[in-house]
C-alpha cells in the first residue's frame, strides 16, 4: 500500500536521518549521566554542551541562555508560570492573545483560576494579527508579562514580535514568545525579536518528540517549574535526556544551514498547491496574513464542505483541519472564529503544511485528490 502524502508538518516532523544518526551513539554506547565525574559522565556532558551551543547558534544567543525541556508545552509553562511567580510582588497582570496555543492559553487560565492573576486576552484582526497598539493599551501598572506567539500554528501568521518587544522593553515588562512553529522555518534571532523568553519544540524541527528548549535572557527572573537537583543551571531539575538533546542540537544546526533554501522552496510549493486546488474547485478563502506568514503553511476554507469530511474521503493525503491538539472535533477552529470567519465557512478549513521532503509531485497529487473529494461532497455523492 502506498503511503499517504504527508502534509501535516506543522503537527509533527519525521526525524531527519542526520538527527537519528547523531542520536544513535547516545542510545547505544554513551549512556553516562552528565552529572557524573568520570569519563562516561564527561562524554555525555560534552555532548549536552555542544548541543546547547548548536541551539544557541540558531537563536543568536549565548549557550548558557538555553534551557533544555521536555518540549514546547513545558517551555511555555516554565516561561509563564516561572515569570508570574517570580514577579508576583511587582504585579499580577499578564497579556496574551486569543489565538495562542493551548499550552499558553490553559496556563494563563490556570493562573487566573488558582492563583488570582488577571489575564488580558487580546483579539486579532481578520488576518490573525495582534495589534501592537492594543498590546500597549492593555498595559497597566500591574502588568508583569506579555506572551504572544511568533507564528500561529494553524494559519501561519507571523505576529509583530519586534514591535511588541520594543514596547515591552520600554515599559520594563518581561516578554515571551512561543516560537515552536517558526523555528526552522523563518529566521528566529532573539535579539532581533527583542524577547526575554522563547519556546522551541523539537518535534516541529525534525528532532524527536519529548524534547524542547527555552531561551532565557541573562538576568531574567524565573522560578523553576521542576524542582530537584541543580541541573540546567538550577533552572530545570532532572537528569538530562542526552540522546534527545543531541538530536535537538543537530536539528538546529541543520535548520541553520538549510533555512533560506528551504523557505524559498516552500513558498513555491505553497503557491503551486493553492493554484492546483483553485484550478479544480474554484476560489477558496486563504486564511492568515497575505505576506507575513510561514512559507510552508497553507490554511484555506473551502465553501460548501466540511474539512473533516474532505480529509475522511481522502485517505491518500495526511493533513488536518487545524491544530493537531484539536483533531477530531467537529467544531470550527477557535483561531478562525477569533479572526471573524463565519462558523459555517470555518468548518470548511484545511491546514496543509509542507516540509523538508515535500515534492512538487506530492503537491500536485494532493491537490488532485483533495479536489476530487471536495467536488464529490458538493455534488452530494
Amino acid at each position: 500500500m502506498t503511503e499517504p502524502i504527508y502534509l501535516d508538518y506543522n503537527a509533527a516532523t519525521p526525524l531527519d536521518p542526520a538527527v537519528a544518526a547523531a542520536m544513535r551513539p547516545y542510545l547505544e554506547q554513551h549512556f553516562g549521566n552528565p552529572s557524573s565525574g568520570h569519563v562516561y559522565g564527561h562524554t555525555a556532558q560534552e555532548a549536552v554542551a555542544h548541543a546547547r551551543e548548536q541551539v544557541a547558534a540558531l537563536l543568536g544567543c549565548m549557550a548558557d541562555e538555553v534551557v533544555f525541556t521536555s518540549g514546547g508545552s513545558e517551555s511555555d509553562n516554565q516561561a509563564i508560570k516561572g515569570s508570574a511567580f517570580a514577579l508576583r510582588e511587582r504585579g499580577n497582570h499578564l497579556i496574551t492573545s486569543q489565538i495562542e496555543h493551548p499550552a499558553v492559553l490553559n496556563t494563563c487560565r490556570y493562573l487566573e483560576a488558582r492563583h488570582g492573576f488577571h489575564i488580558t486576552y487580546l483579539p486579532v484582526d481578520g488576518d490573525g494579527m495582534v495589534d501592537p497598539a492594543a498590546v500597549e493599551a492593555a498595559i497597566t501598572p500591574q502588568t508583569i508579562m506579555i506572551t504572544i506567539m511568533h507564528a500561529n500554528n494553524e494559519v501561519g501568521t507571523l505576529e509583530p514580535i519586534v514591535e511588541i518587544g520594543r514596547l515591552a522593553r520600554r515599559h520594563g515588562i518581561i516578554f515571551h514568545t512561543d516560537a515552536a512553529q517558526s523555528v526552522g522555518k523563518v529566521a528566529v534571532r532573539v535579539d532581533e525579536l527583542g524577547v526575554d523568553l522563547l519556546t522551541v519544540a523539537g518535534h516541529k524541527l525534525y528532532a524527536p518528540k519529548g524534547i524542547g528548549a527555552l531561551y532565557v535572557r541573562r538576568g531574567t527572573m524565573l522560578d523553576p517549574l521542576i524542582h530537584g537537583a541543580g541541573h540546567e543551571g538550577g533552572r530545570r531539575a532532572g537528569t538530562e535526556n542526552v540522546p534527545s538533546i543531541v538530536a535537538l542540537g543537530t536539528a538546529c544546526a541543520l535548520a541553520r544551514e538549510q533555512l533560506d533554501k528551504q523557505a524559498e522552496r516552500w513558498r513555491a510549493l505553497r503557491g503551486r498547491l493553492l493554484a492546483g486546488l483553485e484550478a479544480r474547485v474554484g476560489p477558496v478563502k486563504v486564511n492568515g496574513h497575505p505576506e507575513q506568514h510561514l512559507p510552508n503553511t497553507l490554511n484555506i476554507c473551502v465553501p460548501g464542505v466540511v474539512g473533516e469530511e474532505v480529509l475522511a474521503r481522502t485517505p491518500g493525503v495526511a493533513a488536518s483541519t487545524g491544530s493537531a491538539c484539536h483533531a477530531g472535533l467537529m467544531e470550527p477552529s477557535a483561531v478562525l472564529l477569533a479572526m471573524g470567519i463565519e462558523p459555517t465557512l470555518a468548518l470548511g478549513a484545511l491546514r496543509l503544511s509542507l516540509g523538508r521532503w515535500t515534492t512538487a509531485e506530492d503537491v500536485d497529487a494532493a491537490a488532485a485528490q483533495l479536489s476530487t473529494s471536495i467536488l464529490e461532497l458538493r455534488d452530494g455523492a
